[in-house]
């Protein structure tokens, strides 16, 4: 062979590999905008409609994970919502549905293997894989994107800018689309609340305890006065799953967690800017000497330690707890006789609602990867559903099939989701409709869209009692850089774990507290300084961001 021809035909090789090259990359971006390299913002495809629905104008696939909840619809591809949200947007998307319970361990999986789907949808992404894989840019950055393209989103980061200040990782990025707590919802804050059974005390002739005294007194009267008349010291005076929601509650009363429960062994120090710890503070030690009080005199539980979730709603369905910590002793123990607490004043004068959370209830709800050939799209896709409509369909449903309007404006399901003639559970019959029990969504939950337990009014009723004693900033988790998370991953474990540990040690009195000193000792010995000066690094990022 010639060397012209060798020449000749090397370059139409070289010609050739180019033009596949183009062919299959422009065949994966579905027609859609184009993903973007490192620092680039997306192409703009004439196939985006950049307001309004259809999204798109002819339709484009998106493949995504979902965490599958216990309660939520097993295939969310024959669920309804997102069957006619395909219809109104042109976007189909393909769900692979995965256990919640093994989420994490198939997402880290697939990231390291780079086999991972365009978007996780509910996979409960922590702070730190946000920040790492941000970093990465398999998670791409969505700052530009939410301020053009998610102006849902973007109006609730503007209002709510503690939200912003929160979901922002230490790079100065936005990665993820969060799961919301509306701030005016404030029973949806706390979650579970303090519950005392009103009839018990009726017959007792107590008043509802505004005093951690009064509360010692109640929980004695219901042990020692037989409330329940039948000739038994059978009752319960307090009961919940676990000693931390009976801690959460308590913790006001101590002038404790007084930013909220996100960071739980941090708080500022009164009238300071300077942080604490709480688990060394002498008014944690003061508060776990009157849970050890209850326990030892048998006025909680004998086995909170140990007890399942389905033996302690069984139990409370029996209706012998005198006061117990849930979401809802009417929905979850069929028990209608119960009232709200309030924030208990402390004995040195404290009066904190301290167990709530932040209105940035759960920033890793959704992520979009660097796999995806439609950002601008797919933003648009899931900015929807923080909106009015949007957020009104993925609670709701659809009017005249799961819910209907109430003469004065209301939003209601309808009977057959209520009173399901086949004998279904509410949630049962919901997730024909709708896929948000189980929680974990990316979306912002109203009281007036959103009709779980902590929308009844005994739940909201309760939360009007504790509105004014709820700090007036309420800090979210914060977030790390890639070298403080990876010693938060080791000694801040192990503080973490300690603690735990030993309070449950110190309540239940496995541990003296002439013991305190060594267990104070032990905690700083194992890194306390360093802890603490990652969360003064945190904090500091938060107020600037």
């Amino acid at each position: 062979m010639s060397k012209s021809m060798k020449l000749f035909l090397s370059g139409l090789k070289i010609s050739l590999v180019a033009v596949l090259s183009f062919s299959i990359l422009a065949g994966c971006s579905g027609g859609g905008s184009k993903g973007s390299t490192e620092g680039e913002a997306p192409e703009v495809s004439s196939n985006l409609n950049p307001t309004g629905l259809p999204i798109v104008k002819e339709p484009i696939t998106l493949k995504m994970i979902a965490g599958k909840a216990p309660t939520t619809a097993p295939d969310w591809n024959k669920t309804m919502l997102w069957q006619e949200y395909e219809k109104m947007t042109n976007i189909k998307v393909e769900w692979e549905m995965v256990p919640s319970d093994t989420m994490t361990e198939k997402r880290n999986i697939l990231l390291a293997g780079g086999d991972y789907p365009h978007a996780f949808f509910t996979a409960g992404i922590p702070l730190a894989d946000l920040q790492k894989y941000g970093q990465e840019g398999i998670f791409i950055k969505l700052n530009d994107l939410i301020d053009q393209y998610a102006p849902n989103l973007k109006a609730l980061l503007d209002k709510y800018p503690e939200i912003k200040k929160g979901l922002t990782m230490p790079d100065g990025n936005i990665y993820s689309f969060p799961g919301i707590y509306d701030p005016e919802f404030k029973s949806v804050h706390s979650g579970s609340k303090m519950w005392i059974k009103q009839t018990w005390l009726d017959e007792l002739g107590l008043n509802e305890p505004q005093t951690t005294d009064d509360f010692y007194n109640m929980l004695k009267a219901f042990k020692e006065k037989d409330p329940n008349k039948n000739g038994q010291q059978d009752e319960i005076p307090y009961m919940a799953v676990g000693i931390d929601p009976l801690m959460n509650y308590l913790k006001g009363s101590w002038g404790l967690s007084n930013h909220g429960i996100r960071n739980p062994n941090v708080d500022q120090k009164p009238e300071s800017e300077e942080l604490r710890f709480i688990p060394t503070d002498p008014n944690y030690k003061e508060m776990l000497e009157f849970m050890n009080k209850l326990y030892k005199e048998k006025l909680i539980g004998e086995d909170i330690f140990t007890v399942q979730a389905n033996q302690f709603y069984a139990k409370g369905a029996e209706g012998i707890y005198g006061s117990t910590i849930t979401t809802s002793p009417y929905t979850l123990m069929s028990q209608d006789d119960y009232i709200g607490a309030t924030a208990l004043k402390g004995p040195h004068g404290d009066q904190i609602w301290a167990a709530t959370g932040s209105p940035l209830a759960n920033p890793g709800a959704f992520v979009i990867t660097d796999k995806n050939p439609n950002p601008i799209e797919t933003v648009r896709w899931i900015d929807h559903l923080y909106g009015e409509e949007g957020s009104k369909m993925f609670f709701m449903g659809f009017e005249g099939k799961s819910y209907n309007v109430t003469a004065d404006g209301q939003y209601e399901y309808t009977d057959e989701i209520i009173k399901d003639p086949s004998g279904l559970t509410f949630e049962q019959a919901l997730i024909k409709y709708v896929v948000w029990p189980g929680g974990g969504y990316p979306n912002v939950v109203q009281e007036k869209f959103f009709k779980g337990a902590e929308s009844t009014p005994e739940a909201v009723k309760a939360a009007e009692k504790f509105d004014p004693f709820i700090p007036e900033e309420i800090w979210p988790a914060f977030s790390f850089t890639a070298e403080e998370n990876e010693d938060m991953g080791t000694l801040g474990a192990d503080i973490n774990s300690y603690v735990t540990e030993m309070r449950a040690k110190f309540v239940s009195g496995n541990a003296s507290f002439n013991e305190w000193d060594n267990y104070v000792s032990t905690i700083n010995q194992m890194g306390l300084e360093r802890y603490m000066e990652i969360y003064k690094n945190a904090y500091n990022r938060y107020k600037q961001n």
